[in-house]
């Protein structure tokens, strides 16, 4: 078999030219890919540095590792609300 795959090497004049159809969609991917990364750069620095809140005191109570929806919020009046209970 494999004699006979060695036998029969392709030749002639339409042997190793590759189609310019190739080259355009070649040339179509590599725009695409440039413009995605100029896009994504644009939109990477519009993000702020850090996702920390500038004033997290109002977060507080939700980040002490409670479940969420445990802590009802303050009546106003200084009296803690006891945690719900199912």
């Amino acid at each position: 078999m494999l004699v006979y795959l060695a036998q029969n090497t392709p030749t002639g004049p339409e042997f190793g030219k590759a189609s310019p159809l190739g080259l355009l969609v070649i040339l179509i991917l590599l725009a695409g890919t440039v413009l995605l990364v100029r896009s994504m750069n644009k939109h990477l620095k519009g993000l702020p540095e850090t996702f920390e809140p500038e004033h997290p005191e109002p977060d507080q109570k939700a980040d002490e590792g409670t479940e969420p929806g445990a802590i009802e919020p303050d009546p106003g009046d200084g009296t803690p609300k006891a945690p719900k209970t199912d």
